[in-house]
Parts: C-alpha cells; sequence; structure tokens
C-alpha cells in the first residue's frame, strides 16, 4: 500500500483551468474524499491521479515514485465508476476474472482469488450470471470485486454509489467502510453528496473552484467551517445564512438583533444550523415570523419560516405540529451561531 502525493498540481484547457495549484498529501490507508459541486476539480483531480488526464504542472507521487510519466497500467491504482463499466458478454465470474489475466497473475491462482473477493462482497451465488441478469446494487457489487481482487495500491472511486436507489445507497455505504477497513488500501472517493463524505470518510477535502476550500476530519469540517462556501455545502439541511452587519459583538439583522459577544463588520453574514434553533411562542423570543413551510422527516420535522426576504430552517422534535402562515417564535443557540466576513466570505473569529 502506498501513500498519494500531489504537488502544485494545476490542469488547464486554454484558458479554462479546472485545477489550481492543489497540494496534497494522502496517507497511506487513508480513506480520502473529494467533495464538491458539478465543476469543482474533483474528477479532473482524481483523473490526474489514474493516469487518465495529464497535469498541466505540477508533479504527482504513488509511495516514493512520481507517477506522471507513467501510464495508468503501471500505476497499480483500481478505478470503481459511476456507471459499472462491466462487460455485458462476460459473467460475474468473467468479469472479476478479467484483471488477474490482463496482469499475467498465474491462472492457478484465479479461481480462489475470484471466489474469495465475491465473498468479500456477498455475491459468490451470483458468479454464473450477466450483468443484465443483475440489480444495479449486484453490479455495484460486481464492480467492486473486480477492482479489489488484484489488491492494488490505491482506490480510485468516482461517484460510485450515484444510480443507486437512497436505500441502496445506505447499505453500500457500510459496505464500502467495512471493506476499506478490513482491506486497508488507500482510497480515494469522489462524491457531490455530503452525507457520503460525512459517514465514509477520514478526512475530507471540499473542493471549491478548483481549489481546497477546507481539508479536515469530518467532525472538524462540520463543527468548524473555514468559510462561507463550506458552512453552506457541509449539513442536510444546509446552515442558515441571514446577512445583516456586526457591531461591537451584536449582529443586526432587518427583522432581529443578537448579542454574539465578538466581531465588528459592516456587511456580516450570520451562520446558524437548524438544529441550534429552538421554536417557541411568537413572545419571549430572538426573532419571529410567518410559517413557510412544514415536513416531517419522520425522526423530526422541519420547519421554514419566513424573516422579510429571508427563510430560516429550524429542526424540531418529530411531536412538533404547527400550520403554514402561523406566527411562530425561534430562539437563537449564541454558543452555536458563525459569523463570516460577506465581501471575502472568511470565517470571523473572536
Amino acid at each position: 500500500m502506498a501513500s498519494v502525493t500531489l504537488k502544485n498540481i494545476t490542469k488547464s484547457w486554454g484558458d479554462i483551468t479546472a485545477v489550481k495549484d492543489i497540494s496534497l498529501n494522502i496517507r497511506d490507508n487513508e480513506f480520502l474524499v473529494l467533495l464538491g459541486p458539478s465543476g469543482c476539480g474533483k474528477t479532473t483531480t482524481m483523473r490526474m491521479i489514474a493516469g487518465l488526464e495529464e497535469p498541466s504542472e505540477g508533479d504527482i507521487y504513488i509511495g516514493e515514485k512520481r507517477v506522471n510519466d507513467e501510464l495508468p497500467k503501471d500505476r497499480d491504482v483500481a478505478m470503481v465508476f459511476q456507471n459499472y463499466g462491466l462487460y455485458p458478454h462476460m459473467s460475474v465470474y468473467e468479469n472479476i476474472r478479467y484483471p488477474l489475466k490482463v496482469r499475467k497473475v498465474p491462472k492457478l491462482q484465479h479461481e480462489d482469488l475470484v471466489r474469495k473477493t465475491a465473498g468479500k462482497v456477498e455475491i459468490e451465488n451470483l458468479l454464473n450470471r450477466r450483468p443484465r441478469e443483475l440489480s444495479g446494487g449486484q453490479r455495484q457489487r460486481v464492480a467492486l470485486a473486480r477492482a479489489i481482487v488484484r489488491a492494488p495500491t490505491v482506490f480510485l472511486m468516482d461517484e460510485p454509489l450515484s444510480n443507486l436507489d437512497a436505500k441502496l445507497r445506505v447499505s453500500m455505504r457500510a459496505e464500502l467502510k467495512h471493506l476499506q477497513h478490513e482491506l486497508r488500501i488507500t482510497t480515494i472517493y469522489v462524491t457531490h453528496d455530503q452525507i457520503e463524505a460525512m459517514t465514509l470518510a477520514h478526512r475530507v477535502a471540499v473542493m471549491d473552484n478548483g481549489i481546497i476550500s477546507q481539508l479536515d476530519v469530518p467532525e472538524t469540517i462540520y463543527n468548524d467551517p473555514a468559510n462561507l462556501f463550506v458552512a453552506g455545502f457541509i449539513g442536510s439541511p444546509p446552515m442558515n445564512l441571514l446577512k445583516g452587519d456586526l457591531k461591537e459583538g451584536i449582529f443586526k439583522h432587518s427583522n432581529f438583533s443578537v448579542g454574539v459577544g465578538f466581531g465588528e463588520c459592516q456587511e456580516a453574514i450570520l451562520g446558524v444550523r437548524p438544529e441550534d434553533l429552538e421554536l417557541t411562542g411568537p413572545d419571549n423570543t430572538d426573532c419571529s415570523g410567518r410559517v413557510y413551510s412544514f415536513e416531517l422527516t419522520g425522526e423530526s420535522t422541519l420547519v421554514t419560516v419566513k424573516l422579510d426576504d429571508d427563510r430560516l430552517t429550524i429542526r424540531g422534535p418529530k411531536e412538533y405540529r404547527v400550520s403554514i402562515d402561523e406566527i411562530v417564535g425561534v430562539r437563537i443557540n449564541r454558543e452555536k451561531c458563525y459569523l463570516f466576513d460577506a465581501v471575502s466570505q472568511n470565517r470571523i473569529t473572536s
């Protein structure tokens, strides 16, 4: 197994720069997630590691070896794609076996390796079927088995769960996390789904417009966002972001004022997560507004309240009930407020 190191990597096509001077060290055995919206550069970064794209500038190392000039087949990486990429004319057995043939692994080892690998992803009973006879979840397991069978140095996974339904995504997340823990292979995983990132990763690299906005463990990414982009992208529902100004430690919105204890900024943004707000009666509260929507999610309720031109989403207890257009109060947990400079979009700290 090996670490992966990117040193000042840039990728451009003419006037378009997809990745801008990224430096990143992915540790041996680490599960690192590249997270961000479409067009942020995460898939381009993975493709450069795989050798499918050539960096315009910078160096890529797998272990101690610089691999910029190495062909994809010589980098000892295995990719799992969003569209599975299975050979339709081959059985599941032959699909899994194919990498062993390409890499000229002795034939006597094939049967044992294929069956052991199929066992790891629980598809031993599917080895004689064709891909067209499988469900989406089963096809994804075959794609995983094909990547696992030759024990590569690095796994590269590009949105591998995107085509699965919600229930399957949850179960496959658990499978992936357990497999990576068991196999201890360095894994780089690309996704736009922040739930996948938070549940799978040892560390998350949040990408925006070709750069890494923040790199840290999931808890820190969630609880201590470095800037406005990370704060708004991480969380489901996302963090509430309200514009106002900040003077002598008091944030002033058009609808309310709240003391946060620090900061001075003419154009500020207050961030607060739905779970850090409390629904109250219209009196003895920090702000009040008219209910815009009410959603029951099962384990909780989500209430969206209109505050002048802004909307505020609050996570309430599952027993809470309210009618649309009803006036409600909202209490803000001052210990869980985040402040950002609206111009630089950087975090304001005490």
